[in-house]
């Protein structure tokens, strides 16, 4: 008993430093990268498409070379299903009603749809080759270029955020800092999966299922507290892009990286349910947002009720 308490301690220790040292480990690179001379451009990008997923990609690398494939794709395809449904569907209860163009949801909607289809095929197999990993991530490629065309506002506003940007201090210091920080993502990474592994063990419970539901959202609260902010700042293209950015790098960069670095098995029978879920979900949500060109406390409703049923479904169809 004493050994499951320590796990789940450092699980919610693991989970909280990583969001933090993710946290310093983007907002110093890119200060950094801007102090370097690197284009504001490149860097707005940059954060756009992998600044609030740092927390998954170095959870997929740690997992995976520790041999816990499970953990990695738990944790991708939930942090898909959690934000696109319970993250989604928080922020018009906490910031009211949003608008989005219907153009820019359907495009980057697709992009999330097509990735989960590709992870759905690979995991059906049980396992990742590397050229299936490299595939996926190659893939971000494409969605980096669509991002910037229809998404082009929010990159705007991190550009103009990041040329305001002067350095207070030396360019040693923020390398130091965001040294420091990265180090601190791979060190709770490897807290959270080690402790996944002694609570799986411990519970009889499956260390995909762990992964999935609650490592899953311990990870997406980076994106949580993003759009908030955004949003109450009238910066609703910087949520959106959050919202299915992040998703869509958890379909190809986070889920495949680790993949592609040490490639592992993947119990397909819980793997393929979870992705079909996710797949289904984010379809809805995309939908209804695309039809509706807004999303209001009904929605918000609707979305979070899909992530709960996600409870009811998935341990049903695994009994």
């Amino acid at each position: 008993m004493i050994e499951l308490v320590l796990a789940i301690f450092m699980l919610l220790g693991g989970l909280s430093l990583i969001i933090f040292c993710s946290v310093k480990a983007v907002k110093h690179s890119a200060i950094l990268a801007a102090a370097l001379g690197i284009s504001p451009l490149f860097i707005g990008v940059a954060l756009v498409s992998i600044g609030t997923d740092i927390s998954e990609i170095f959870n997929s690398i740690v997992a995976c070379a520790l041999g816990h494939g499970d953990i990695d794709v738990g944790d991708s395809v939930g942090s898909d299903l959690t934000q696109l449904t319970l993250v989604f569907g928080i922020l018009p209860l906490v910031s009211g009603v949003f608008y989005v163009h219907r153009k820019d949801v359907i495009i980057l909607g697709a992009c999330e749809v097509l990735s989960l289809i590709v992870i759905f095929t690979v995991v059906e197999k049980g396992y990742f080759s590397r050229l299936d990993a490299i595939l996926m991530i190659g893939s971000l490629g494409i969605y980096i270029w669509l991002v910037y065309n229809t998404n082009k506002q929010s990159i705007l506003d991190r550009i103009d955020m990041i040329e305001k940007i002067k350095a207070p201090r030396s360019k040693k210091f923020h390398l130091f800092i965001a040294a420091i920080a990265f180090g601190g993502v791979t060190i709770s990474s490897f807290l959270i999966v080690e402790s996944v592994v002694i609570i799986s063990s411990f519970l009889n419970v499956h260390e995909y299922i762990i992964s999935f539901f609650i490592v899953a959202v311990g990870t997406s609260l980076p994106e949580l507290a993003v759009d908030i902010n955004a949003l109450r700042l009238k910066h609703h293209e910087i949520a959106i892009g959050d919202i299915i950015g992040s998703c869509i790098v958890d379909s190809t960069l986070s889920i495949g990286i680790g993949q592609a670095l040490f490639p592992q098995e993947v119990t397909a029978s819980l793997a393929v349910p979870t992705v079909l879920y996710t797949l289904i979900a984010s379809f809805i949500v995309i939908t209804i947002v695309a039809v509706r060109k807004k999303v209001d406390r009904k929605a918000g409703l609707v979305f979070i009720l899909i992530y709960l049923a996600s409870y009811y479904f998935l341990f049903s169809f695994w009994i």
